[in-house]
């Protein structure tokens, strides 16, 4: 089937899911998007509810459907899958969402076999890998948003902290979306400065407490999210919005996308996030970032957590 480079899919209508579908609405991206949900009342109403601002966007054709109305979709997003709750882990996740995958990836892949898989559910990480397999996709056209919130989060708190505007950080959280993430201080700049040059133009001289702690936020963010309001969604909603546009614009952006390894800094035969250039064929390339060697060391051991979990699930 013929792919329509205007079309997305989004599989999965809980709060990220729906979340997503409003941005991409508002984004003028797509002029068609199909919302699949195992509960078809689910995604019924959230069409409907999103198609009432259409009056206040651009022309689009919002509507419930199933995996074969996904078979022409340039993207599909997948959200699917079991919410993480207050006290648990994105890796607490892994089983029961590699056994939601295990259904649905096949369904996708019987009638879309030339889109984009967007993997967005949790583990990302894992959950990116087993759909690569799952799907028999080229890996290019399977990745995950990885680590685009968590260095979105990243740069957010930069800012706020150096009165910067964000968009003028330059910095990258890589490795595992969850807890072994690693905040890469050493290439990190403000309008090519050096962090620790501008920290200390604006007045903060304690460099090492500043790093644990505003890793530490970063890292932290979903957890205090959740248990403040039971789920995040709006900041993964933007961050799927810009993916997006990557790929439908073939912009060429470098983000740090959740894709599988070959070799880079050691690692190999897993999924996580390394800058890579996104375009209209998915990943395009990893770019070659500049870790120092405790950075190394730490996405060695982020991506060993990750092989022990998927070793023992998949």
């Amino acid at each position: 089937m013929a792919i329509n480079e205007r079309k997305v899919a989004i599989v999965g209508c809980g709060f990220v899911g729906s979340a997503s579908a409003f941005a991409l609405m508002e984004s003028g991206l797509f002029s068609e998007m199909v919302l699949i949900d195992v509960n078809r009342d689910k995604a019924e109403g959230e069409a409907l509810d999103i198609s009432h601002g259409l009056p206040f966007a651009k022309p689009m054709q919002i509507y419930a459907g199933d995996y074969s109305d996904a078979g022409d979709a340039a993207v599909v997003i997948v959200t699917a899958g079991a919410g993480q709750k207050p006290g648990e882990t994105r890796l607490d996740l892994v089983k029961k969402n590699i056994g939601i995958f295990r259904a649905i990836i096949p369904e996708i892949a019987k009638y879309n076999t030339e889109g984009i898989l967007l993997i967005v559910a949790n583990p990302v990480d894992i959950l990116t890998y087993v759909a690569a397999k799952l799907s028999g996709f080229p890996e290019n056209r399977v990745f995950g948003s990885g680590t685009v919130l968590d260095t979105a989060r990243f740069k957010y708190l930069l800012g706020e902290r150096l009165k910067v505007d964000s968009r003028s950080i330059h910095a990258f959280i890589i490795g595992e979306h969850g807890d072994s993430e690693i905040a890469v201080w050493s290439s990190a700049n403000v309008s090519g400065i050096p962090i620790h040059d501008i920290c200390e133009m604006r007045g903060f001289y304690e460099h090492e407490k500043a790093m644990k702690d505003i890793a530490d936020d970063v890292k932290n963010s979903a957890y205090r999210i959740i248990e403040k309001k039971g789920a995040t969604y709006y900041g993964i909603a933007e961050s799927v919005r810009r993916i997006c546009e990557a790929i439908i614009r073939d912009e060429k952006s470098i983000l740090p996308v959740s894709s599988i390894q070959h070799g880079e800094f050691g690692v190999e035969d897993i999924a996580l996030s390394m800058p890579a250039v996104v375009g209209r064929s998915g990943v395009q390339g990893t770019v070659p970032i500049r870790l120092s060697e405790e950075e190394t060391k730490a996405l060695l051991a982020s991506a060993e957590t990750l092989k022990v979990v998927l070793d023992d699930a998949f």
